[in-house]
């Protein structure tokens, strides 16, 4: 899949004609960027009139207190989005970090300007905020997720808590999840250590069997 074929499929743009699609990237001032891995895409404290969007490679989204605590909310994978909400709220900073995952190339849209403005007289407009719509529901249900996963008091409760959920979203009990143990261990709120013994103990009981980041849940 080319690069014109990522931004057409991108939950966004869903609906919009192949012209409506071209006046959207203009007004929205469409620039691209690419990353290494480890860096910084944007930064708690600042301010941002850009929804990002994943074009190659991936994105962590995660929380860093001034005492060198780290917290991973969420993974973003290629066509998906991050500060979207801060985008939309004039002047709101950002609470969290946006770091490369991996190499990434990243599509910046500026919709804060759009939406604040008064004019939504044409089709691609109406197209996008709705789409939009949809896309901030997603994150909000995202967001519910992780509250369910990190609610448990012990590791494995909170493993399991969160692999279930992969199970009943991907429909299968195998499936790749998209962190490593490092950041499957700050999206728990888990000592990585912890993480790690317990899910040893987890396989070695026949619960369940994993590889890397390829896990399969054991049903009787």
């Amino acid at each position: 899949m080319n690069k014109e074929e990522i931004i057409s499929g991108i939950m966004l743009f869903q609906g919009m004609t192949e012209d409506e699609l071209k006046t959207a990237l203009v007004k929205l001032n469409k620039r691209e960027k690419s990353y290494k891995k480890g860096d910084l895409i944007l930064t708690a404290g600042s301010i941002t009139d850009d929804i990002g969007v994943v074009v190659k490679g991936s994105v962590t989204i995660e929380s860093n207190d001034m005492w060198g605590n780290r917290t991973v909310l969420n993974n973003v994978a290629a066509q998906g989005f991050f500060a979207e909400t801060y985008a939309i709220l004039k002047d709101e900073p950002l609470m969290v970090d946006a770091v490369a995952n991996e190499n990434c190339d990243i599509l910046f849209l500026n919709i804060g300007g759009l939406l604040r403005g008064n004019s939504f007289s044409e089709a691609w407009q109406m197209k996008l905020t709705r789409n939009l719509l949809m896309i901030t529901a997603n994150k909000n249900i995202m967001l519910s997720n992780r509250s369910f996963h990190t609610s448990p008091k012990n590791a494995r409760g909170r493993i399991q808590a969160y692999l279930n959920s992969v199970t009943l979203k991907v429909g299968s009990n195998e499936f790749d999840i998209p962190f490593d143990r490092e950041q499957m261990a700050d999206y728990l709120n888990l000592d990585r250590s912890a993480l790690s013994r317990e899910l040893s103990k987890m396989k070695s009981e026949g619960i369940i069997n994993y590889k890397k980041n390829h896990f399969v849940i054991i049903q009787e």
